[in-house]
């Protein structure tokens, strides 16, 4: 699910930074910089893994700014095909099912495609509209909003999102902006969807349970407690270890 990228830049340190130590101001910004980002056909990057090498840094003339050649390491998302992973289910139209996984929700499931056989877009009881999987005519499973999945990465799409010509003044356009990474997956094996439906009576007991326990842990606790712009990006070759 994640990969560790060598990348070499120049990383920038503004005079407000100078009261920091320098590898303190220097990881500052490439987290400021590169954090939550996607890289194209690299992944979405997560944290600053670690600094190799730093150049003396150069202030630039009227500005300064100090700049900082920098190689580096970063945690880098981007799962394999095939890749079996847990989130919850964020969305459902009549197109399929998103998912999120709390720090990237740009993964869709095609239904019913990519969903068990015979699915179907339900109407429930509240007058929400949901996928299921018909197991027979009178038992329906289904695919709830919010709830605890596993999911089958099958691709991944790259937008690259190009600076775009302005409009003219006066000219109405309408912005349609795709992610620059979207995985499309897929919830039609054993083992994949809601993971309850696969959990025998003694785990479903368990889980009841720990979740009864952390509710009350966590009363308790409440009640003691008061712009990706950049020069030049290298990838270096992938070894053994992920490492690029």
């Amino acid at each position: 699910m994640y990969i560790i990228v060598t990348i070499a830049d120049l990383i920038q340190i503004s005079p407000q930074d100078f009261e920091k130590r320098s590898a303190q101001a220097i990881e500052d910004n490439i987290n400021l910089k590169y954090a939550d980002k996607v890289i194209h056909r690299v992944g979405l990057c997560v944290a600053l893994y670690d600094i190799l090498q730093t150049s003396e840094g150069l202030i630039g003339h009227g500005t300064g700014i100090v700049n900082v050649n920098v190689d580096f390491r970063m945690i880098v998302f981007r799962p394999f095909k095939g890749e079996i992973l847990t989130g919850k289910i964020l969305s459902s139209s009549d197109m399929g099912i998103r998912i999120s996984m709390g720090f990237f929700d740009d993964i869709f499931v095609p239904a019913p495609g990519m969903l068990f056989e015979p699915a179907k877009h339900h109407l429930t009881e509240d007058g929400e509209r949901v996928w299921v999987w018909e197991t027979a005519p009178d038992n329906l499973l289904y695919f709830d909003v919010n709830e605890v999945v596993k999911f089958r990465v099958e691709a991944e799409t790259w937008t690259d999102l190009s600076p775009e010509k302005q409009p003219a003044p006066g000219e109405e356009v309408e912005v349609y902006r795709r992610s620059p990474y979207e995985i499309t997956a897929s919830m039609q094996l054993s083992g994949l969807g809601p993971a309850f439906w696969w959990r025998e009576p003694d785990e479903e007991e368990a889980a009841e349970e720990g979740e009864e326990e952390a509710d009350g842990g966590a009363e308790d606790m409440n009640g003691d407690a008061v712009d990706l712009q950049h020069n030049s990006v290298g990838y270096g070759e992938k070894d053994a270890s992920g490492t690029r």
